[in-house]
């Protein structure tokens, strides 16, 4: 029977499908446009105008959050998101305020894009995946040309138009492997102050393609479980002894909250049930969510159904509820359990020692990244739970970087690393990065 709505939820709208300017390898939704053959790709304003009414129609809180991604959803052109906010405007009840949001990779951007940015206080999410070098291995144009130089020249309007923003680093095999070049371009030379990183983990067939959430087998783009740790390990201790309170990592933030024992921590992927991250397709079909796009996860289309309906139907509570009920009984006992909840189910195609389905692939990695940060992060709490600015922690840290660095340089490469990640040395901060290629 279906569920009572939920006060709010998010909605990640698609309003070109995966149709995109770029040809980035590692793209697992390039190919959901074999579910659509014969589309153009481009949401109506039929469904624009149903997606904003029903969106504010099922929200019973006073701000929503109107979302946009793709594919490319600059595709679409500024027009179609003039409609957008005239639709806002229309449906607005009173009292009520819309955060709008676009995820972008930037190569389209214009002082039109921006001033427009601007004047509706959108938030622009930016892909970049590093310095040059690394960014152009794998985010191409359709023609194989690298685009980094693109996605800078938008970076740059965007900054100087003060449109606020944060940057996505997609961490695949190749930029795992350069944590510390990789973070220090977005601080130094981005100038950004809020990061999110988002591991590659492609499920594929026999065929390469990744339409369907199934098989152990993965794409070569993706990132290796112990390789995710490791890279987040050490900007980590890049970003705990230097930038607290300056830069914003997602991943630590999210930590935080959960070592702080808060509510929430912010990021679906470490919550106990999901279910309240929604992907609208170009059609008004929507899906469980952005990874699962493929027809057993379609809930139904919104000019059939009434979005709240949809979200609160027994599929859609299902689905989140099997974020907790299908861990198998070695993440039930792990004393990490309460930081990562599982991590996405999405990545949960694995089988634990004990021959249980459902460990997470990048289980290996964030069980070390976790038991590293685990001591700075009870030292966090603690500053913060006394009404301290968390950046003090710097200041503590300092005190003891002689120590820590003599501990270090005493380390041998099969110890294990003294940083408490169950690592051995030589995987961890004893780890030195290939040369660049």
């Amino acid at each position: 029977m279906p569920k009572v709505p939920p006060l709010a939820f998010h909605v990640l709208a698609k309003p070109v499908g995966p149709k995109c300017n770029l040809a980035c390898e590692y793209c697992f939704y390039l190919d959901k446009g074999l579910f659509y053959p014969n589309s153009n790709f481009r949401m109506s304003y039929v469904v624009l105008e149903n997606y904003i009414r029903q969106l504010i129609e099922s929200h019973r809180v006073s701000r929503v959050t109107v979302a946009w991604q793709g594919g490319e959803p600059t595709l679409m052109g500024i027009d179609f998101f003039k409609r957008a906010i005239s639709f806002q405007e229309k449906y607005c009840r009173p009292g009520m305020t819309f955060e709008n949001t676009i995820q972008t990779n930037g190569t389209l951007l214009n002082d039109k894009w921006c001033e427009f940015f601007k004047e509706n206080n959108f938030l622009v999410g930016i892909s970049i995946d590093g310095p040059e070098w690394l960014h152009d291995s794998f985010r191409v144009d359709l023609n194989g040309k690298p685009s980094f130089k693109k996605v800078m020249r938008g970076l740059r309007l965007l900054q100087k138009y003060n449109v606020e923003y944060n940057v996505l680093v997609t961490v695949n095999r190749k930029n795992a492997n350069y944590p510390l070049e990789v973070y220090r371009f977005l601080r130094d030379e981005v100038r950004t102050s809020w990061i999110q990183f988002i591991p590659v983990v492609t499920r594929i067939n026999n065929a390469g393609r990744s339409l369907y959430q199934k098989g152990i087998k993965v794409s070569k783009y993706s990132v290796r479980p112990i390789q995710f740790g490791r890279f987040l390990i050490l900007i980590f201790d890049e970003w705990i002894r230097n930038d607290v309170g300056q830069v914003f990592v997602q991943t630590f933030e999210a930590t935080a909250r959960n070592w702080l024992c808060l509510p929430s921590s912010g990021m679906c992927v470490f919550e106990k049930t999901c279910g309240l991250g929604l992907a609208l397709e170009h059609t008004g079909d929507l899906y469980s969510c952005d990874h699962y796009v493929e027809p057993d996860y379609l809930l139904g289309n919104i000019l059939k159904t009434h979005m709240k309906d949809l979200v609160a139907s027994e599929a859609q509570y299902t689905f989140a509820q099997d974020k907790f009920a299908s861990l198998p009984n070695f993440c039930r006992k792990c004393n990490m359990l309460f930081a990562c909840a599982g991590e996405c189910p999405k990545n949960r195609f694995l089988s634990t020692p004990q021959g249980e389905y459902g460990l997470n692939y990048l289980c290996k990695g964030l069980q070390a990244f976790f038991k590293r940060v685990r001591n700075p992060m009870q030292t966090l709490a603690s500053i913060m739970r006394v009404g301290r600015p968390a950046s003090d922690i710097m200041q503590i840290l300092a005190k003891k970087e002689i120590d820590w660095q003599i501990t270090l340089a005493k380390a041998k490469p099969r110890d294990s690393c003294p940083c408490g990640s169950g690592l051995k040395y030589n995987q961890c901060h004893g780890w030195k990065s290939p040369k660049c290629q």
